[in-house]
């Protein structure tokens, strides 16, 4: 982070930036090596800071958010400060908490305009929710979750949408589904297991019926959440191919359950699976022999 500060409040700047770093006591030795380490450590917890917003908590106060990185609330303040500076955050008028700020647009941009999977799809999305009334996605693999990078909403005052750069980890989204029903079943156990997949009651029964539904989903296609992780909603998705047959993006349609009968969560699926294959050829890829 960039300091303002004049030489004659060195002393101070350096008290701040041992706070900020955790109060590492190695982090002040003067040498090149203790100077590195701190510096790295501030950028790590305001990384942490920023990741303890989310879609369900966009907006959180200092002491939360103290909490939950496990630092000194000043601490936290001086980061937020910071981090409000270069928008990266900002603060509700009203209830003076803190959410992210548009400035990380700016950062993401070039990440995401440079993503062949958001540019391929983003017309096949438009399409999609022009002909099933219901938003669109386009969902990541980020190792242990699906992010969702592009999104077309729904022209209908009621419906499903989520914010670009939402994480999804719940086992029954339809997006995770699909992605978990091409990794190797080693990596979906350790998945489950460790509790970076959440699969809440899980048992040996419950494990050997969700491989059971994957193995079904990568026959089928299509993935289908009818309202499984959460009540009002549902969500069908399906997967897009690389050159080498791997999935490398899958498409989601999110819609409120009142309208989605288990018959149109059919028709759904399909026109789902009939867009992935569209992103699929566009990216020059193709499915894979095992799906």
């Amino acid at each position: 982070m960039v300091s303002t500060m004049t030489p004659a409040k060195t002393s101070q700047k350096d008290a701040a930036d041992n706070d900020a770093a955790g109060d590492n006591g190695s982090a002040g030795t003067g040498t090149n090596g203790g100077a590195d380490a701190k510096g790295a450590s501030v950028v790590v917890n305001a990384i942490a800071v920023l990741r303890t917003f989310s879609a369900e908590e966009p907006l959180l106060g200092v002491t939360e958010i103290a909490g939950r990185v496990g630092m000194h609330k000043s601490s936290v303040s001086r980061i937020l400060a910071t981090l409000e500076q270069e928008g990266l955050v900002e603060r509700d008028p009203e209830t003076r908490r803190f959410r992210l700020g548009l400035g990380l647009i700016a950062v993401a941009g070039p990440l995401l305009a440079e993503m062949d999977e958001r540019r391929v799809a983003y017309p096949v999305l438009r399409r999609l929710t022009e002909q099933t009334g219901e938003t669109s996605a386009l969902m990541l693999w980020n190792g242990d979750e699906a992010i969702c990078v592009e999104q077309i909403a729904s022209p209908h005052q009621i419906k499903h949408t989520t914010p670009l750069g939402a994480r999804y980890r719940d086992a029954m989204s339809a997006s995770v589904q699909v992605f978990l029903a091409h990794q190797p079943a080693e990596r979906v156990r350790e998945l489950l297991r460790s509790g970076a997949v959440t699969f809440p009651g899980m048992d040996d029964a419950g494990l050997a019926a969700y491989e059971a539904r994957l193995k079904e989903v990568a026959g089928r296609g299509w993935a289908g959440n009818y309202g499984e992780s959460s009540m009002d909603e549902v969500g069908v998705a399906a997967p897009a191919y690389d050159h080498r047959g791997d999935v490398t993006a899958v498409v989601l349609i999110p819609a409120p359950r009142f309208r989605v009968s288990r018959e149109r969560l059919e028709d759904l699926g399909e026109a789902c699976m009939a867009a992935a294959a569209q992103v699929t050829t566009r990216l020059g890829g193709r499915a894979s022999q095992n799906s």
